[in-house]
């Protein structure tokens, strides 16, 4: 049984595609992360955390090793700032 040798170019280009997209968004979603791997199945602490280190690094990837929090700190919570519910 021949190989039709003419159908193994589009097969190679298709594939070639398909690990371009794969890889780029990889690339773009590391890129994003500050070179961290994308976070699944994060649950309460989690976003929690990821709203902690983004007050204190200005990203939600970032963390810091200062023992110190910077100025601004206390007040730049999401707790003090929104508003109460009186309905």
């Amino acid at each position: 049984m021949p190989v039709p040798w003419e159908a193994l170019i589009p097969f190679g280009l298709v594939t070639v595609m398909f690990g371009a997209a794969g890889t780029l968004l990889n690339v773009s979603k590391r890129a994003q992360n500050q070179g961290k791997p994308v976070r699944y199945n994060i649950d309460a602490w989690d976003e929690m955390m990821m709203d902690r280190d983004k007050r204190l690094t200005g990203h939600k990837r970032g963390q810091s090793t200062n023992p110190f929090a910077p100025e601004g700190y206390e007040t730049s919570s999401v707790w003090y700032t929104e508003r109460a519910d009186t309905s």
